[in-house]
């Protein structure tokens, strides 16, 4: 069985490509009754589970108190995994195809008033420890109404702060545009601004201590390593001068010279007659 089920999450996983999170609560409703089917029922096999197995299962989950929204999803990951291996000829016929999905009452979901909202959200100390970039998240999550998933995912270079937009991938990898509000575009811009260039050198200089780096290590010799480094491996000047930005390939060609360097030493320590 449970080799059924890890099948079947990378299907969900590689040709479906659901999220995470959809696959893991998946996997854990399926591993949970492959287990009762093994410890209740003795059976390891899925081509051994009938509809009376399946309605004994959930009618027991039931008894020890799961809600009906519960239920419902134990029932859609038994009904798409058994038709998974109906349609892979796992199983002789789909014994989950005829199990009715519980009615679930609906309710309004609960929402902060907007004067709540503001409270909320005046109240964020910024002036303490990570209080910029609380305040950031927390307005990003109202102004666009992101998902917790997308927001833990967003990247920086997703955002237009001239438009106001950000780019989202959502359930499913799907990819929408949203609006970000002017509030918090500014919280945003708050906490990136903390992000000075001496904090970015004390973060350079206390990596590089922890990697035992005897050399004086500063972020601009990456940006040096970086050209030379492409230069040796044989890019193009002229690409060089635009990865970099620079205006005049003359500003670039300093590399060259580097690289002649290194040619030269290598040259007086390997040649017979240098």
């Amino acid at each position: 069985m449970e080799n059924a089920i890890d099948s079947f999450i990378r299907f969900l996983a590689v040709e479906r490509g659901l999220s995470e999170n959809y696959q893991l609560s998946t996997q854990r409703s399926l591993s949970e009754f492959a287990h009762w089917c093994a410890v209740k029922k003795k059976i390891d096999n899925p081509r051994a589970v009938a509809l009376p197995l399946l309605s004994e299962y959930l009618a027991d989950r039931k008894r020890t108190g799961l809600s009906a929204s519960s239920i419902k999803l134990i029932v859609v990951a038994l009904k798409i995994f058994f038709r998974f291996l109906a349609s892979r000829s796992a199983v002789e016929s789909d014994p989950a195809e005829a199990l009715a999905l519980p009615r679930i009452e609906r309710y309004l979901p609960e929402t902060l008033n907007e004067l709540q909202v503001e409270q909320f959200l005046e109240k964020i100390d910024t002036k303490v420890s990570h209080g910029l970039r609380d305040r950031a998240m927390i307005e990003l999550l109202y102004a666009s109404g992101l998902r917790i998933s997308e927001l833990a995912n967003a990247r920086l270079e997703n955002f237009n702060f001239e438009e106001r937009m950000v780019r989202v991938t959502g359930k499913g990898n799907k990819t929408r545009i949203v609006p970000v509000g002017r509030k918090a575009c500014e919280a945003l811009a708050s906490y990136l601004s903390t992000l000075t260039t001496a904090r970015i050198w004390q973060i350079v200089k206390k990596h590089a201590r922890h990697a035992g780096l005897e050399k004086n290590i500063y972020p601009h010799l990456l940006r040096h390593s970086f050209a030379t480094h492409l230069l040796g491996n044989g890019a193009d000047l002229r690409i060089i001068q635009e990865m970099l930005g620079h205006a005049d390939i003359s500003t670039t060609q300093v590399y060259t010279h580097v690289d002649q360097q290194r040619l030269k030493a290598v040259h007086r320590q390997f040649h017979p007659r240098a």
